[in-house]
């Protein structure tokens, strides 16, 4: 399916342990250039990111905005660590020994010993997290994608107007062209009889000329290959993803043949012709600067 370059796609998270928020913006781009713009706990991610984005942009100039907040990270645990209460314990039995003092000690005093109860930060699950950031990511990259064929079907649309109206224009330089000659044969006709009064005028020298006319403001060939190159981009808007790069070479040699046309062209309603082509040419060149 046929896909522009710009698009737009956006998806929140939220769960009781984070929120992760991803926009992406594309635009038009020569090739895939990425930037992604995200939190410093992410960074080990970002390859993963990259990896993933490539599965649906191919081309483009494609900004990701990542904003992440742990509602975890200010979340401790209570951890009772036994063996130093123990010794603790054991500490203060030698002291009773050692002393003759009542062991008296409660857990509450125990719990006061240092080192005896510590609080830990929970640690982040790398499994998890990545989890529900690839998700976030696969779907605000769905939601891109999917603006992009919106608006790729809608150059499509404008694309085959454009290509159509430049065949008309072919057909128009195809049925002048004979007519040139015509007028061309009339013309040079009548300037040779005036030029030589009674005189009997030499066919084969008139037929010469005329044709050396003719094949010098020929341009079969070059109405020929338009219309294949139109037919080929038809076909190709029609065939896929990712044929940005071929639709551009094929407005080049449309281009070419456009020029050559008015190059060639010594007729001004041909001439007029020619530079609508190579005007609507230029414009399909444009749009096509669109596609992915």
């Amino acid at each position: 399916m046929l896909k522009s370059m710009t698009g737009f796609g956006r998806y929140e998270s939220v769960s009781e342990a984070r929120k992760i928020t991803v926009e992406i913006k594309a635009v038009n781009h020569r090739y895939l250039d990425l930037s992604i713009k995200m939190s410093k706990k992410l960074g080990y991610f970002e390859a993963g990111i990259r990896a993933l984005l490539k599965k649906y942009i191919q081309r483009g100039k494609v900004d990701v905005f990542i904003t992440y907040e742990d509602y975890s990270e200010n979340k401790v645990s209570v951890k009772y660590n036994k063996d130093v209460a123990s010794d603790y314990l054991k500490a203060f039995g030698q002291m009773e020994r050692d002393f003759g003092i009542s062991y008296d000690v409660t857990v509450t005093a125990l719990a006061k010993c240092t080192d005896v109860i510590t609080l830990e930060e929970q640690t982040i699950d790398d499994d998890a997290l990545w989890q529900d950031l690839s998700d976030c990511i696969e779907k605000a990259a769905q939601k891109c994608v999917e603006t992009r064929i919106a608006e790729g079907e809608n150059l499509k649309k404008d694309l085959f107007e454009k290509l159509d109206l430049v065949l008309s224009y072919v057909d128009f330089i195809e049925e002048r062209s004979p007519q040139v000659v015509d007028e061309y044969r009339a013309k040079l006709t009548q300037k040779v009889e005036e030029l030589l009064g009674d005189t009997k005028i030499d066919q084969s020298v008139l037929a010469t000329e005329i044709t050396i006319f003719a094949d010098k403001i020929c341009v079969d060939e070059e109405t020929v290959r338009l219309r294949s190159h139109v037919a080929n981009m038809k076909e190709t808007l029609s065939s896929g993803e990712s044929i940005g790069r071929k639709l551009d070479f094929i407005a080049q040699e449309m281009n070419r043949e456009a020029n050559t046309t008015l190059s060639k062209s010594s007729d001004l309603e041909i001439t007029d012709r020619a530079i609508d082509l190579k005007t609507e040419i230029e414009k399909i060149r444009e749009q096509i600067q669109n596609i992915e």
